[in-house]
C-alpha cells in the first residue's frame, strides 16, 4: 500500500540547508527567513526542545543519542518536522490567502539517504537542498569560538571532528543523490557571512526562488 506524503510541493516549498558543523546554516537561515518568507525549522533545536520538553515521550532517548553523538532514529526527527510544519501551516494560514504558497526551510536534516527518502515519501518532496560547502579547518575555528560561550557540550575539538567525519560519511551521500536530481545549490561558505550569502541568493535565483 502507498501512503501519499502529508503535504503537497503544490500546496508548499521545501528546502534543505546542509552543511558540516559550523559551516553557517544557523546564520544563513535568518538571512532566508528574513528576505524569502521562509519558516525556518532546526532538526536540531526540535530535538533539542523535545527533550525537556514536559511528557515527552521520546525525551530520554534523545538525549542519549546526542550525548553519544549518534543519529536519533529518522521516524522520531521526521515527526517532530512534520508537526512542526503543521503547526506553522495553522497558525498562518490568515494571511496567506492568495499570498505566496508558505515555504519551508529545513536545516541539519536529512542527515542520511534513507531520511531523505523517508521525508520526501511521508511528509513532502523537496524542491531543492542548499549545500553550504566549508573546509573542516574553517569550520572547527568557528566552532571553537562559539563553544567560548554557547554553553553547548559538543563544542569542543575532539566532538567537533567527531562530528565532521559523521557528516561526510553519511551526510555527503544526501547531497550527491540529490545533485544526481539537479536540486542542489552548492555554495562555498568561506568568507563574510554577507559574501556567502550573495552566493546563496544567485543559487535560489537560478532556481526561480526570489525574495518576498
Amino acid at each position: 500500500m502507498t501512503t501519499q506524503p502529508r503535504f503537497s510541493p503544490t500546496d508548499i516549498t521545501v528546502v534543505f540547508i546542509l552543511g558540516g558543523p559550523g559551516s553557517g546554516k544557523g546564520t544563513q537561515s535568518s538571512n532566508l527567513v528574513r528576505d524569502y518568507g521562509f519558516t525556518h525549522l532546526s532538526a536540531g533545536d526540535l530535538l533539542r526542545a523535545e527533550q525537556v520538553r514536559e511528557g515527552s515521550q521520546y525525551g530520554d532517548l534523545i538525549k542519549t543519542y546526542i550525548r553519544e553523538g549518534k543519529i536519533v532514529p529518522m521516524e522520531i526527527t521526521v515527526a517532530l518536522l512534520s508537526n512542526a510544519m503543521a503547526d506553522a501551516l495553522a497558525s498562518g494560514k490568515k494571511q496567506q490567502e492568495g499570498g505566496p504558497k508558505p515555504r519551508f526551510l529545513i536545516d541539519g536534516f536529512p542527515r542520511k539517504l534513507d531520511q531523505a527518502v523517508f521525508f520526501e515519501d511521508t511528509v513532502c518532496p523537496s524542491e531543492m537542498t542548499l549545500f553550504l560547502d566549508c573546509p573542516e579547518e574553517v569550520m572547527e575555528t568557528r566552532l571553537l569560538k562559539r563553544g567560548e560561550t554557547s554553553g553547548r557540550d559538543d563544542d569542543n575539538a575532539e566532538s567537533i571532528r567527531k562530528r565532521f567525519r559523521t557528516f561526510v560519511e553519511t551526510s555527503m551521500p544526501v547531497v550527491k543523490a540529490f545533485e544526481e536530481q539537479n536540486k542542489v545549490v552548492s555554495v562555498t561558505a568561506t568568507g563574510s557571512v554577507e559574501e556567502v550569502y550573495e552566493r546563496i541568493r544567485e543559487g535560489f535565483k537560478s532556481k526561480g526562488i526570489n525574495p518576498l
